[in-house]
């Protein structure tokens, strides 16, 4: 037990102190997940609502696929993309990508989209009748219309968009296989905890745990507060 709780007091002593490498795994952490989730919001929110006002054919056959993509095991999007991204591979011949952040971003792609879609479809479907009633009572044509939609769940769109956040930055077997963990370039949160863990470095596993734990406690509380308030308004 005392070889923990030294590991604890040096890990808060290394987040106090500012240790470089800490910092500069947790802001690529954040750096390739932001960007990852924002891809995800630009393309999944207009989906998302999309789906949510139209009817075509196989239409919840689609939705139901999208629920499955839901809960995609990380390792899983994470063995696809290796196996497209590899140098045997259809995209290496025009550029080879696996190991850098792209690859990371990619694989967090996969995992944060079906999310946002899922969530924007469930929120969009429960608006859509009485926004698009309205909003063609009015004289609105097609584009003012979806976004007039749009603009109202705004509040459940943010809620998609920080849970999918919130699942891309904690997962760690996609990023191991597609960026793996080179130090000082494709290194983030989880996959350097693995590696310290494995290393006997306690006192860094723990302080990058902590700051994990961090990210997580603020993304969670974030949403409680949209809930509480605006979404609710």
């Amino acid at each position: 037990m005392e070889i923990y709780l030294q590991g604890f007091e040096r890990a808060v002593s290394l987040i106090l102190t500012g240790n470089r490498e800490l910092y500069e795994v947790t802001f690529r952490s954040l750096y390739i997940s932001s960007i990852a989730v924002m891809i995800a919001g630009l393309i999944g929110v207009p989906i998302g609502t999309w789906l949510g006002t139209r009817s075509f054919p196989f239409k919840y056959v689609f939705i139901r696929l999208i629920y499955v993509l839901m809960g995609l095991p990380p390792v899983l999007a994470g063995l696809i993309l290796f196996l497209l991204l590899s140098r045997s591979g259809p995209i290496a011949p025009y550029i080879y990508l696996l190991y850098t952040p792209i690859a990371m971003i990619l694989a967090q792609l996969m995992l944060a989209l079906p999310i946002v879609i899922g969530l924007i479809y469930v929120a969009a479907e429960g608006k859509a009748p009485v926004v698009m009633m309205t909003a063609r009572g009015l004289g609105a044509n097609r584009i003012y219309t979806l976004f007039t939609l749009i603009k109202e769940i705004r509040f459940p769109a943010i809620a998609a968009l920080i849970s999918a956040f919130g699942r891309v930055i904690a997962e760690v077997g996609a990023v191991m296989l597609v960026g793996g963990d080179i130090a000082g370039k494709t290194r983030v949160l989880t996959t350097a905890i693995v590696l310290e863990t494995r290393k006997g470095n306690f006192d860094m596993a723990i302080a990058l745990g902590m700051i994990l734990l961090f990210v997580s406690f603020l993304i969670n509380s974030v949403l409680f507060s949209w809930q509480q308030g605006g979404w609710k308004s």
